[in-house]
C-alpha cells in the first residue's frame, strides 16, 4: 500500500472543519501518514459527508506498535517533573484551543455544542489531573515480617497500550485514557471510533505539537476495527488494553487477551437504574432525569435506562418529566436552541425505531415522542414509555436512545430488587432527601457508581467504572494512573547487626 509521511500534516493530509484545521490521517511514530484507502465521516446532523480519513489496516497497526515498542524505554525513564511539565504544556495548548474541540465534536458527533463544550471542559480536567498526580505516584517501605530485610513497593509502565475509544464522547474517552497511559509512562496506540475519528486526530496532534516524543502517541483509523484490534492482540508486545464500548465487543477482547495474559480495562455496557422514593425533591429529580436521559441523545452508557419510581409520587413525576420532555428542542447542534441532537447514524436510528415499536407491542404506553424525524439527518423524537409492570423481555436492554422507559414500584424493597436485577452493573441513581436512607440503599445496589440526589457523576478526581458485565478496572481518581503501571516488589536484605 502505497503511503506518505510528514510530521507535520500538510494540506492534502487535513480537512477544514468549521474553519478549524484537523489531520485525515495517521500518526505513526511521530510521522502523519496517508493511505491508498480512504472512509467517510458523516455529520448525523445532515448525513453529509464532511471528511475523508486514511484507512488504517493490521500493517499501519503492526508499524504503530513498532513505533511504540521502540519508544517505550526511553518515555519510562523521564523524570516525573519533566513528565508532568510537559504534560502542562499539552494541556495548555489544549486549552487554547477548546473551541476547535467544540466545534469538531459537534460537526461529527451532532451533539448541542453547549454539551460539546460541557465535555470538552470536562476532558481537560481530566488531563490536569493526570498533570498533577504524575509526580504523586507513591509505593511503600516496611520492614519485613521476620526482619533483617525490607518490603519495598514500587512501580512500573506496564507497556505499550492499547486505547479503543467510543464515538459517544470522543474527546472524554481520548484524554481520559491516554492522559491515564501517558502519565504512567507508558506509550500508546490510540484507536479512534470510525464515526469520530476527527475529535481523536486532533488531540493527538494537539499533544504531539506540544513535544511529546515521537512513537510515544500513535493514532489509527479504521473502517476494519476487529482486524486491527485482533492484530494487535495477538502482538505479544502489546501489554494493556484498555476498552470503552459494548459488552458483547468487550468479551471478545479479554478472550484475545487472554492468550498473552495481557493487562486488561473494560469500561462496557449500561442499564442504569434511576430510583424515585416517596420523599424525594421531585422537582430536583425530573430535572436531573431529563439530563440523565436526554444528555447526548440518550447515547451514554451511564444514562437512566430504566427510571423507577414509587406508586406515592409516580403521577406527578410522569406529568412533570413529560411535560419537560415535550420541551426540548430538536435539532442540529450548533443552534444554541438546540438541547437534543441527532442519533449517531441512521443504523442506529432504525435500531431505535425497532426497540420503540417493540416496546409499544409488548405492552408500554406512549405518553411522548415515538417517531422518527423526517428530513435531513439521523433525528428521532425524544420519546417516553410507561409500562405497567416489571417484567417484559426489554426490561434490562441498554436503550442508547432518547427513549425513557418509566416503572413504578410500591415499596423500596421492590425498587431495590427490580434496580439489581440485571446483568449490567455500571451506574445508578437514587433520589431521597433522608440522608440515612440514601446510604442504606446505595450500599444494597450492585452498580460501581451511584449519583445520589444527582444525575451526572464523572468527575476526574472519583473512579470512574463499574461491576459485572459492566467492566473491570476504573478510570480517573488516585486509581487511573495505576491501571496503567505493574507493582514490583523488592526484598532488599539489611545487615542490622552493622553500626553506624
Amino acid at each position: 500500500m502505497a503511503s506518505s509521511t510528514l510530521t507535520t500534516p500538510t494540506s492534502d493530509l487535513v480537512v477544514e472543519i468549521h474553519g478549524h484545521i484537523v489531520p485525515t490521517a495517521l500518526l505513526i511514530g511521530g510521522e502523519w501518514r496517508s493511505t491508498e484507502r480512504t472512509f467517510a465521516v458523516a455529520n448525523p446532523a445532515t448525513g453529509q459527508t464532511i471528511a475523508d480519513m486514511s484507512d488504517g489496516s493490521p500493517v499501519e497497526a503492526r508499524e504503530a506498535l513498532d513505533a511504540a515498542t521502540a519508544a517505550a524505554e526511553s518515555w519510562r525513564a523521564w523524570p516525573p517533573r519533566a513528565r508532568a511539565d510537559l504534560f502542562h504544556r499539552a494541556h495548555r495548548l489544549l486549552v487554547e484551543r477548546a473551541d476547535a474541540f467544540a466545534d469538531v465534536m459537534v460537526s461529527e458527533s451532532g451533539k448541542p455544542r453547549a454539551e460539546a463544550v460541557g465535555e470538552f471542559e470536562l476532558s481537560a480536567g481530566f488531563f490536569l489531573w493526570y498533570s498533577e498526580q504524575i509526580a504523586h505516584l507513591h509505593g511503600t517501605y516496611q520492614e519485613g515480617s521476620r526482619g533483617g530485610y525490607r518490603v519495598i513497593e514500587t512501580h512500573q509502565p506496564v507497556g505499550p497500550s492499547l486505547l479503543i475509544t467510543p464515538w459517544n464522547f470522543p474527546m472524554l474517552m481520548s484524554a481520559r485514557k491516554a492522559g491515564a497511559a501517558l502519565a504512567a509512562g507508558c506509550t500508546v496506540i490510540m484507536k479512534s471510533a470510525r464515526e469520530t475519528p476527527l475529535t481523536a486526530a486532533l488531540f493527538a496532534d494537539t499533544l504531539n505539537e506540544a513535544g511529546f516524543p515521537a512513537g510515544v502517541i500513535n493514532l489509527i483509523h479504521t473502517s476494519t476495527s476487529a482486524d486491527v484490534s485482533a492484530g494487535l492482540m495477538a502482538d505479544d508486545r502489546l501489554r494493556k488494553v484498555s476498552f470503552t464500548g459494548s459488552t458483547g465487543v468487550g468479551r471478545t477482547l479479554l478472550a484475545q487477551a487472554s492468550a498473552n495474559i495481557m493487562n486488561a480495562s473494560m469500561e462496557l455496557g449500561g442499564d442504569g437504574p434511576f430510583i424515585v422514593l416517596d420523599d424525594a425533591d421531585l422537582e430536583l429529580a425530573v430535572d436531573q432525569a431529563i439530563i440523565c436521559k436526554f444528555r447526548n441523545a440518550g447515547q451514554a452508557c451511564v444514562a437512566a435506562n430504566r427510571i423507577i419510581l414509587h406508586s406515592a409520587i409516580a403521577d406527578r413525576f410522569v406529568e412533570a418529566f413529560v411535560e419537560k420532555t415535550r420541551q426540548l428542542a430538536v435539532g442540529h447542534g450548533f443552534d444554541p436552541a438546540v438541547t437534543v441532537g441527532p442519533l449517531i447514524s441512521e443504523r442506529q436510528r432504525h435500531r431505535v425505531v425497532g426497540l420503540v415499536d417493540a416496546f409499544q407491542a409488548s405492552g408500554a404506553e406512549l405518553l411522548a415522542g415515538g417517531h422518527a424525524i423526517d428530513g435531513q439527518g439521523f433525528f428521532y423524537e425524544p420519546t417516553v414509555l410507561r409500562f405497567s409492570g416489571l417484567k417484559h423481555e426489554f426490561a434490562n436492554e441498554e436503550l442508547f436512545a432518547p427513549v425513557a422507559a418509566l416503572y413504578t414500584v410500591d415499596t423500596v424493597s421492590e425498587a431495590i430488587e427490580f434496580a439489581n436485577d440485571t446483568h449490567y452493573g455500571l451506574s445508578a441513581y437514587l433520589f431521597t432527601k433522608d440522608l440515612s436512607r440514601a446510604v442504606a440503599i446505595a450500599e444494597k445496589l450492585d452498580f460501581g457508581m451511584v449519583g445520589i440526589n444527582r444525575g451526572i457523576m464523572a468527575d476526574p478526581a472519583a473512579p470512574f467504572g463499574g461491576i459485572k458485565a459492566s467492566g473491570l478496572g476504573r478510570e480517573g481518581g488516585h486509581d487511573g494512573i495505576y491501571e496503567f503501571l505493574e507493582r514490583k516488589y523488592l526484598a532488599l536484605t539489611i545487615d542490622e547487626t552493622v553500626v553506624l
